[in-house]
């Protein structure tokens, strides 16, 4: 009790200090937004933006050559226009003239503005891609023709930047929005070095001004940023305030105090607070706050390892596929996310891909439902009748999602299926997820780019390495097939087609039990506007405004 009281007590100090200071002076007459990340920023150099909290930040502080609106699709940003060759391997951006680098006298020592060129693509593109910077974000540039040893990067001229391909890839523009392929100057990477994860210098709406990592992040108005909006200069803020405290009940405690201005996604702590049981904002916060909801590219899973090269994989029940059809069809998704998730999600009925997405398909006869009767009807063909026989099966875990999979657990014990859980570390579930040593685990995947080729990836056996995607370690050849046609398909109805194909066939393997997609669930204090909402959960500031309330 009195570590809790003492965590709270800091966690308040900390989040009064970010309210009263954005730096090195008052903000009593400015503008400032005020949000916290318990996930805490790892780097603000665009090249490791692998998290949200590291693209959250650097959203605010760097541009790309394309960017997504509210609706995920692909408008100008530095490139104000672009062509694409007839056979989609080649694109031309034609990019402005009025995009300048951030000051920093450190960097820039002539009083003149840098301006952003070509070449700067070319470099930060093959910045991403070099053995010594190890990005992340490799695998987006997989496609690009390599000429004479170099990456297919052409600055034409300052504001012509030609990209050419291996293959074609429809969602290519969507990849370039990715904070990945922000651009850098090549003078403020040799500077800082290293340390340019902690002094960024970007072209965004703010730049940055103070970061005291694991406390707060400091980021201040651009007043030579490029975008408007109805003749407008952006952004409207004058800065921007994060916190970092751990403690989920405390940032809740605070933002109803009305010290932090926006709140994102949803805690057990204060679920049952702030939501009726059937998902809509409590009544007694409609006149203090607004909710905001939509489609979240997210799917939540369960995955199953494939891979029988592994004498544990072919000796386990879950190498059979009627095991795997049986748990999917053995617990009720409705059930679990009214009691559990407030309604805020849908049920997974329909297969890998998420709402929000073209190629979902509501209608989709390829998913799973509640059926227990087909599940012990599966379990007596596999062998296993009653569960009779049928050893206990482990599934492992992180201690945020075991609400959930104890839910599951008792679910399938109805039809005889010993489910044990295995709670471990987040860092440690990852790590043995990549490397293929967990036979049964939770898992999410979160788009990284508006397309569903990105979920599709997943199952793609050439996926298998620690990096790819694949983690259940699935291998078809029909299906391999299938994706490599996808992928090249340029006609977007046929793709689509092709990715409905993909799913199904998927399902009927059950290499995954599929949860819930969820949703983005957004809560902001009432005076506060502009802040839209998008499926992929981007926080996009710029033409967010912030009105004085008039009791503060």
């Amino acid at each position: 009790m009195i570590n809790r009281l003492f965590i709270c007590l800091i966690a308040a100090a900390l989040l009064w200090l970010g309210a009263c200071n954005t730096g090195d002076e008052k903000d009593d007459d400015r503008k400032v937004f005020r949000y916290n990340d318990e996930a805490g920023i790892s780097s603000l150099d665009p090249a490791y933006a692998v998290n949200q909290p590291n693209i959250w930040g650097c959203i605010q502080l760097f541009n790309g050559l394309v960017q997504l609106d509210e609706n995920l699709v692909v408008q100008p940003c530095i490139a104000k226009r672009w062509d694409i060759s007839e056979d989609g391997t080649e694109y031309t951006f034609h990019l402005r003239n009025d995009v300048y680098f951030h000051k920093d006298k450190n960097v820039f020592h002539s009083k003149t503005e840098r301006k952003v060129t070509a070449a700067d693509f070319v470099y930060s593109f093959n910045r991403i891609l070099s053995p010594e910077v190890a990005s992340p974000g490799t695998w987006i540039f997989s496609n690009i023709r390599k000429e004479q040893g170099e990456y297919a990067f052409e600055d034409l001229n300052d504001s012509t930047l030609r990209i050419s391909l291996k293959e074609p890839f429809p969602p290519f523009l969507g990849l370039l929005s990715m904070q990945y392929c922000s651009v850098v100057p090549k003078e403020a990477v040799r500077y800082y070095g290293e340390d340019f994860r902690s002094h960024p210098v970007g072209t965004g709406p703010y730049y940055f001004k103070l970061w005291k990592e694991g406390i707060k992040l400091v980021l201040r108005k651009n007043p030579d940023y490029f975008e408007t909006l109805n003749g407008q200069q952006l952004p409207f803020l004058d800065a921007v305030s994060v916190t970092f405290i751990i403690d989920k009940q405390s940032v809740f405690l605070e933002f109803v105090k009305g010290n932090i201005d926006f709140m994102s996604g949803l805690d057990p702590s204060y679920k049952d607070e702030i939501l009726t049981r059937d998902g809509r904002l409590n009544p007694k916060y409609s006149d203090r706050f607004h909710m905001i909801t939509q489609p979240y590219l997210n799917t939540e899973y369960l995955g199953i390892l494939m891979d029988t090269a592994q004498q544990s994989v072919r000796l386990s029940p879950l190498s059979n596929r009627k095991v795997r059809q049986a748990i999917n069809f053995g617990f009720d998704r409705k059930k679990m996310m009214r009691y559990l998730r407030n309604n805020i999600g849908t049920p997974a009925n329909n297969g890998m891909v998420p709402q929000g997405l073209p190629a979902f398909d509501p209608s989709a006869s390829y998913g799973y439902y509640y059926d227990p009767d087909t599940a012990r009807k599966l379990l007596g063909e596999a062998g296993y009748p009653g569960g009779d026989g049928l050893p206990p099966i482990t599934l492992t875990t992180t201690n945020e999602y075991l609400d959930l999979c104890k839910f599951i657990q008792h679910e399938v014990s109805d039809i005889g299926i010993d489910l044990e859980i295995n709670v471990t570390p987040p860092a440690t579930l990852k790590e043995m997820k990549a490397n293929a040593k967990l036979s049964f685990f939770r898992a999410s995947w979160i788009a990284d780019y508006p397309d569903a080729e990105n979920y599709l990836s997943l199952f793609y056996s050439k996926n298998f390495t620690p990096q790819g995607p694949n983690y259940t370690r699935f291998a078809d050849n029909e299906f391999d097939r299938l994706y490599e046609k996808a992928r090249n398909e340029i006609n977007d109805s046929i793709r689509r087609r092709l990715y409905r194909k993909m799913d199904s066939l998927v399902m009927a393997h059950s290499p995954v039990v599929v949860l819930y997609y969820d949703q983005v669930v957004r809560f902001v204090q009432n005076n506060i506007t502009g802040l839209g909402s998008n499926a992929m959960n981007l926080l996009n500031l710029k033409t967010v405004r912030k009105e004085r309330r008039p009791d503060r």
